[in-house]
């Protein structure tokens, strides 16, 4: 399998893990707020900024991955 291939996949799946544990942190919190304030359970604000900028960040992984890939290994 070529490593730019191989690097792009490892990235790909380092973005989605890292996105899929940020979005259960923040929602184990959102239930935690809401449980304490006796309110419906939704994210607010700061928590849909905080994923926004987390869905950003995991879009450039992939290819980031694939270049430190090929610069490393080939």
């Amino acid at each position: 399998m070529n490593i730019v291939f191989t690097g792009a996949l490892v990235g790909t799946g380092v973005a989605l893990s890292l996105l899929s544990l940020e979005y259960a942190i923040l929602r184990s919190r959102s239930a935690e707020r809401a449980r304490e304030k006796h309110r419906k359970d939704a994210f607010d604000g700061a928590d849909r900024s905080r994923i926004a900028a987390l869905a950003r960040f995991c879009i450039l992984l992939p290819p980031v991955f694939a270049a430190l890939f090929w610069l490393v290994w080939d």
